[in-house]
């Protein structure tokens, strides 16, 4: 188009003899000139894709997520690595949530490295996790790994296929009923006993309405925040959703299950999802700050015996009820600014003392008809074993992603809701959630007030790190937070 300044140039007696005309075309000058500059600024589109890729493991491997493992012997429902991918014209993400209790950093790493080198995603903008669900099987198996893997890829390769234009939005609900902190004060020692000999202030999962209970040692985060992604024309793409509890259970013996998360996709898929051009939508459930929240009311006894999985869909269904409805207020924008942020941090790894090993040494000299202080001490000795014969430091990643004002944290453990609490209060962004078990798996992380109290979550072996590791985790992270946020 012919600039404005050379018009004006090429006829400077028109300009002067005819100002009517000459404000009209400055009129049409401006109107076009405005067009311009909106249409530039449509050109930002966001592109968005989501797909889910089966990862059932097979039969015969080993569920993990109580102390002894035993063999799947029957597929309750199935197991999905579910993959939202986002480009917002300069960045492009992509945010990866597995059905398994927990993946360690070579499988995910493996993946990142096979994604990055055949996607235009860097390994820096790969958000990967674990829902935590405790009837799944290890991911590191030689049968099982090559399956999670290439689960893992496929699901990004298909989103990055399914990328269109599209919309996106979020916000939050709280639903408190079904979140309980699970370590209590209680006055009888004998329910405090702890594998090493001592006996602890807090007990995780003291028996229901016990006459010694006293108050929980921590608080809960009822909040469900929600993050939904729609195609310009309105149909649902993907929901993901973030909800602070550990997870439901109630299964039969054996059987994998992708537990609540799994209900939850199914039960706001057929709320949101329609039969359209476009491909199916993805509903996820990842799982938020919840290493000391699970769905006991402890306070009451309950006499009433549920049936398998039924606890199960109850919670779902409610969940997925709650999204559903607030999904209902949600505005979706057409183009947000995105980026991640990734930073490693070095942490110490808990190591045993003199008093420890002798203790362990003794009670293994102990017969087996001995009653004993605590019924997995064995266990835990070679718990505390394997850590002494390990490094010093374990290289931990933390992630933080912008979507316009929303920000969403990874950590790699089963974290404390105290401390999601904290990040979402202190976060510069004006919403703020975190995933955990996100890019590596390294057990629990408690405050160093709730290592005052002890407890299962922060027994060494079930806790790896130094008691710091909280507070240095979430300072790292805030310090992130405020660099995206700038």
């Amino acid at each position: 188009m012919t600039s404005p300044n050379n018009f004006s140039s090429a006829r400077p007696a028109t300009w002067q003899r005819h100002p009517s005309f000459s404000s009209s075309v400055i009129m049409l000058i401006t109107l076009i000139f405005q067009f311009e500059t909106i249409h530039a600024a449509g050109q930002r589109t966001l592109l968005a894709g989501a797909a889910q890729v089966d990862i059932t493991p097979p039969l015969g491997e080993m569920i993990v997520g109580g102390f002894v493992p035993f063999p799947a012997d029957r597929i309750h429902d199935p197991l999905f690595a579910k993959s939202i991918v986002l480009d917002d014209g300069q960045n492009r993400i992509a945010i990866v949530v597995c059905d398994n209790l927990g993946i360690r950093r070579e499988e995910f790493d493996e993946a990142k490295a096979e994604i990055s080198a055949t996607t235009e995603i860097p390994v820096s903008n790969l958000f990967m996790s674990a829902t935590h669900t405790h009837s799944a099987t290890r991911g590191q198996t030689d049968k099982y790994r090559p399956i999670l893997v290439r689960g893992i890829v496929d699901a990004v390769r298909q989103a990055v296929q399914n990328l269109e234009p599209a919309t996106i939005g979020w916000g939050s609900v709280d639903e408190p009923t079904e979140v309980f902190n699970r370590r209590w004060f209680v006055k009888d020692p004998e329910l405090r006993h702890n594998p090493f000999g001592g006996i602890d202030q807090v007990r995780m999962n003291p028996p229901r309405g016990h006459a010694s209970l006293i108050k929980p040692a921590g608080p809960i985060d009822p909040e469900i925040s929600i993050l939904s992604i729609q195609a310009v024309d309105g149909t649902q793409l993907a929901l993901l959703a973030n909800y602070s509890l550990h997870y439901v259970g109630g299964v039969n013996r054996g059987e994998i299950s992708a537990d609540y998360f799994g209900l939850f996709a199914k039960a706001v898929t057929e709320s949101l999802g329609t039969k359209s051009k476009h491909p199916p939508m993805v509903g996820i459930l990842t799982n938020g700050t919840s290493g000391d929240i699970n769905n006991i009311n402890f306070k009451q006894r309950d006499s009433r015996r549920w049936e398998p999985y039924e606890k199960m869909q109850q919670v779902a269904d409610l969940v997925a009820k709650r999204v559903v409805e607030a999904h209902q207020s949600i505005e979706h924008r057409s183009w947000v600014p995105i980026a991640s942020l990734q930073q490693e941090l070095i942490l110490l790894v808990r190591k045993s003392d003199e008093t420890l090993r002798q203790y362990f040494s003794e009670v293994a000299k102990r017969p087996e008809s001995e009653t004993k202080h605590h019924r997995y001490e064995m266990i835990y000795a070679d718990r505390v074993a394997n850590l002494d014969a390990g490094p010093d430091t374990f290289s931990v990643p933390l992630q933080c992603i912008k979507i316009g004002p929303l920000a969403i944290l990874g950590i790699p453990f089963e974290t404390f809701a105290e401390i999601g609490l904290e990040l979402k209060t202190k976060s510069p962004f004006e919403q703020t959630f975190t995933i955990e078990l996100a890019n590596d798996s390294r057990g629990y992380l408690p405050t160093p007030g709730q290592h005052d109290l002890g407890g299962y979550e922060t027994w060494m072996g079930t806790n790896r790190v130094e008691r710091e590791a909280s507070v240095k985790i979430t300072q790292t992270l805030l310090e992130m937070l405020g660099s995206l946020h700038e």
